[in-house]
């Protein structure tokens, strides 16, 4: 132990009985709340914990539909910072970080500094540190250097800022922090204010998704920032009852407010001297130096816009995706919810130029899919070439896809070779597995899909190319960039639409897809081939690990070992067969009124999962999955 950390375990243990200190008041209250409450030992030096891959999923998933959000805020954020040595985390309110963004270059020094996804930074743990510290005072804060109380972490700075969900309560926290940094810690003060700006940025943008289809009101002290950039955000119900805000909202519009009486529910009419009915003159048509609003409470004004809610469509007949939906995506889904309302979402896509990315866990039908893309569009009657990026020896994989010119390497082929890029001209390029491909080769990708143009190998000239790029991954490629195996400006060429095909546990046309491939069977075999009860009950049941692929190979097993077309049990793989040991699959007709149930706690919760999730018990992801199951969507996302 060098003299430094000494000298640091000698200041924690005069700290911590009681002697006063020039630090901060707020990192002296957490040294003593180290020792007194968690009982750490500021002698033992503990190295950073990372969660297991199984665990930190867990976190992540609980946290799903916030994540995607809050990833704009820290790629924007990441970019001012850039090449500056800092690096990223966003935490859950545990402090676990399910989020990062850091330097591939330095990614085992972060990893061991616990600056790395999975790392967990709570107080109880870690000691004073910024994500546990900013948890437990609900504050941002920077932790600089020896501020730390463990000794391990007395070289990091760190600077954290707490994020609030819609309804008050700690959703995550976002740190910026540095492996090495000036000593003052007032060379901190601009990270702080940027973690600030974006944490406020951040859970904007999350009230402004959660509530698309309700009034909201944006309100800011300068008429200019009104709009782009306002200081408080409410929403509000067809009552005027506000039903989500940002984390301003409270210290604004309840200033020195000791009552208790939570912002959550109070009246537009309460807080403000108009009523919810004079939002109409808020709106964007009306000048902005005439949108103000004053406090009833302290007589404060402060300028308004009004976003009301989307027009009411009139009802058809039909659903609209029923009635625009190209015949090849309509033959994906059976109606499964998710499905249908990615289907819709595909079909605005399909005669674009922008490449697509999908994800989905092996056997979900990637390849099916983007066949289905592919017939929609106006590239039908062109070519569709598939390639299995994960199959293609490192060594051959840029002749194949870019081709070659003849004798331009030991083994090439006398005549050259177009390769498969130029094949598929004019038509679809379907890269399986585009997580595998080498490094190298990703280099030459980006130029097709930036140039439109391919060089084959051994040619010096660029050939015009035509193609519509689809890749699909049962990866992570965000985790792949961090790691430096996946290029990032590749993944942002690819991702100009993702889709994520559920797995088909979670979907809710099971029945229609068997029913769908028997069919396919008794075209093509002339046999009239038919579940019994029993044996339909098993595949409802099973937990399908190996998903649309895995049924498939399940029904041409029985349907070769059945007699007479008719398939019993006893018929089915012995997995299959043995399912009841495993989770039962949804019923598909809600007979103990559990989706009512659900609905009616989402509507009495207004929408907020989380909220229903604790008066459950449960985990938000389980909250998510019965949604899922009954079909149940929320109002602005309908």
């Amino acid at each position: 132990m060098d003299r430094a950390q000494t000298a640091h375990i000698d200041e924690l243990v005069r700290v911590s009985g009681g002697v006063a200190s020039a630090r901060d008041a707020v990192i002296q209250d957490s040294w003593r709340r180290c020792v007194a409450d968690h009982k750490l030992d500021p002698a033992v030096r503990r190295e950073a914990y990372i969660l297991p891959q199984d665990r930190l999923r867990v976190h992540r998933d609980a946290m799903d539909e916030f994540l995607r959000m809050a990833r704009f805020g820290l790629e924007a954020l990441y970019r001012q910072v850039a090449g500056m040595g800092y690096v990223l985390l966003l935490t859950d309110s545990n402090g676990i970080t399910v989020d990062f963004i850091g330097d591939p270059t330095f990614d085992n020094h972060l990893r061991r500094a616990g600056l790395y996804l999975g790392a967990d930074w709570n107080e109880g743990r870690a000691g004073t540190c910024a994500v546990g510290t900013c948890i437990a005072t609900g504050e941002p804060l920077t932790v600089h250097q020896t501020d730390h109380f463990d000794a391990t972490h007395i070289g990091l700075t760190c600077t954290a800022s707490p994020v609030y969900d819609s309804g008050g309560e700690l959703a995550a926290v976002l740190d910026i922090s540095a492996l090495r940094s000036p000593e003052p810690k007032i060379s901190q003060h601009l990270a702080l204010q940027m973690v600030r700006a974006y944490t406020h940025k951040i859970e904007n943008a999350n009230l402004y998704n959660n509530f698309r289809r309700e009034w909201v009101v944006k309100l800011s002290a300068s008429q200019e920032f009104a709009e782009v950039d306002p200081d408080v955000v409410i929403a509000l119900d067809g009552a005027g009852r506000i039903i989500g805000f940002n984390h301003r909202a409270a210290q604004v519009l309840l200033p020195g407010d000791n009552s208790g009486a939570p912002l959550l529910g109070r009246s537009f009419a309460d807080l403000f001297e108009a009523e919810v009915d004079d939002l109409v003159r808020f709106v964007r048509s009306m000048p902005s130096d005439q949108r103000t609003l004053r406090l009833r409470r302290c007589g404060t004004s402060l300028f308004a816009q009004a976003m009301p809610p989307p027009a009411v469509a009139v009802p058809r007949p039909r659903p609209v995706e029923e009635t625009t939906l190209p015949e090849p995506l309509q033959a994906v889904s059976g109606g499964d919810p998710a499905l249908k309302s990615m289907l819709g979402r595909a079909a605005k896509l399909v005669n674009t130029r922008m490449s697509l990315l999908i994800h989905g866990e092996t056997g979900t039908g990637k390849e099916h899919f983007a066949k289905a893309l592919h017939r929609a569009s106006v590239r039908a009657r062109k070519p569709f070439v598939a390639v299995n990026c994960a199959a293609l020896p490192e060594s051959l994989i840029e002749s194949e896809l870019f081709g070659h010119e003849p004798g331009s390497f030991t083994g090439a082929a006398a005549r050259g070779k177009k390769g498969l890029v130029l094949e598929a001209d004019g038509g679809t390029l379907f890269l399986d597995e585009i997580g595998d491909m080498p490094l190298s080769s990703q280099t030459r990708l980006l130029r097709v899909l930036a140039e439109r143009e391919v060089t084959p190998v051994g040619r010096t000239r660029a050939v015009s190319v035509d193609v519509r790029v689809i890749a699909a991954t049962h990866r992570n490629l965000i985790d792949l960039v961090k790691a430096g195996s996946f290029r990032d400006d590749l993944y942002f060429r690819l991702n100009g639409a993702v889709f994520t095909l559920p797995p088909l546990r979670q979907r809710g046309d099971l029945d229609w897809l068997i029913g769908r491939l028997l069919a396919e069977r008794v075209e093509r075999e002339a046999v009239d081939y038919a579940l019994t009860a029993p044996a339909l009950e098993a595949l409802r049941a099973y937990s399908w690990p190996g998903n649309v692929r895995e049924l498939v190979n399940v029904l041409d097993y029985a349907c070769a070992v059945c007699e007479g077309g008719r398939i019993e049990l006893d018929d089915l793989p012995d997995p299959v067969q043995r399912s009841g040991e495993y989770e039962a699959w949804p019923a598909p007709v809600d007979g103990d009124g559990q989706a009512d149930r659900l609905r009616e706690a989402l509507r009495r919760m207004h929408w907020n999962v989380s909220a229903v999730a604790r008066e459950m018990g449960v985990d938000r992801s389980t909250v998510h999955r019965q949604m899922r199951r009954y079909g149940i969507v929320p109002p602005h996302r309908e």
